[in-house]
Formats: C-alpha cells, structure tokens, sequence
C-alpha cells in the first residue's frame, strides 16, 4: 500500500499541476488604461512685453529714500571745504587781465547766490581777487581788487546784502595752480568766495 499510495499521490499532483492553468477564475477582466483624447490645438499666442533698460522699481508702503537733511560741518575751514566740493559755491573765472565777467562766471556766481540765499543766508562772504603770475605785483593786485569786486558786485544784483562781503586781492600771491603754463594760469585767475563768520 505504500507504494500505491505513492503512485496516486504522485498522478493526484501531476493533474492538478495539468488542470490548473486550464481552470478559469470569475475574476473580470481588466480593463486596459484609458488615455485621454487631446486635441491638437494650438496653444493661445502669449504676448511678450518688449524689454526696456529702465528698471522698474517695486512699489514700497512707505518713503524709504527720501534722503536725510544734509549735516554741515560746523568748522569754518571743513565748512568752505564741503560747499566747494559739493558745487554749492563756485568760483568765478576770468579771462587774462580782464575784470569783466563772462556767461560761465556768471553762471558760477548765480549758482553760488542761490546757495547764499538759502543754506548760506547765515554766512559772511570774503571775495579774494586772485591774478596768474604775469604782470607786475602791483599791476597784479589792482587787477585783483577789480575782480573781486566786479564778483560782489554782480552778487548784490542777484539779492545778495553787499553788506555781508568784504573783498580782498592777493594779486599773485596765493596761486591756486603753481605751474608755469596757460591751464594753470587760467585756474589762478579768479574771484574766490570764502565763507567766514
């Protein structure tokens, strides 16, 4: 009996291994994925703004820029520094050995005048005629009083007190340029304005 039950175990498990791929489960089948359609349509015509080179600056909720009021120094020496650097007064330039003013040192002394009657209003003027080194000193200190003056002068026209300046001429004395040709003397002959107290 061993041996017949070993050779129906045997054939019961060979059928079984033959039958059951063949048997079929109540299983549906699956569907296969469904793809959407898409259309073949265009996609709309996206319109490009053009470039420009100005940046565009973001709008802020407040005013961040707005720029702090300016400290003067309070030195009178520092103080005639700064207003010369910023362009707040200007010098006046004049041609070899003339006293007249030209339109550039008339646009020099309006823009110094328009300085002098707001943040300057508090100040003194000193007007220092200056000469380039040709001519005699005493030639050059005349034509240094004519210049400072002639700058004075047309500051008072432009609502200046001429009672806040004083002149003084130093002739060739105090070159601004000391070189020895005419783009430094052209810079020694001037009507230079100094802040004092």
């Amino acid at each position: 009996m061993n041996r017949i039950s070993r050779v129906i175990l045997t054939s019961v498990a060979a059928i079984a291994i033959l039958v059951m791929p063949a048997c079929k489960t109540n299983r549906k089948p699956v569907d296969p994925v469904v793809k959407p359609v898409i259309e073949d349509t265009k996609p709309p015509d996206v319109v490009v703004p053009e470039r420009t080179d100005t940046p565009v600056e973001p709008e802020r909720d407040f005013v961040e820029d707005t720029p702090a009021e300016e400290t003067m120094p309070t030195e009178i020496e520092a103080l005639n520094r700064y207003v010369q650097q910023k362009g707040y007064i200007r010098d006046a330039y004049f041609n070899y050995d003339e006293a007249t003013l030209d339109g550039a040192a008339q646009e020099a002394l309006q823009n110094s005048a328009t300085w002098l009657k707001g943040d300057g209003a508090a100040y003194n003027l000193l007007i220092e005629g200056h000469c380039d080194e040709r001519g005699t000193e005493q030639y050059n200190l005349a034509l240094g009083d004519r210049r400072a003056n002639t700058a004075k002068d047309y500051l008072a026209t432009l609502g200046i007190n001429a009672g806040r300046i004083r002149t003084v001429s130093y002739g060739e004395e105090r070159p601004f340029d000391n070189g020895q040709d005419d783009a430094a003397w052209a810079k020694n002959r001037r009507a230079h304005i100094v802040l004092v107290r």
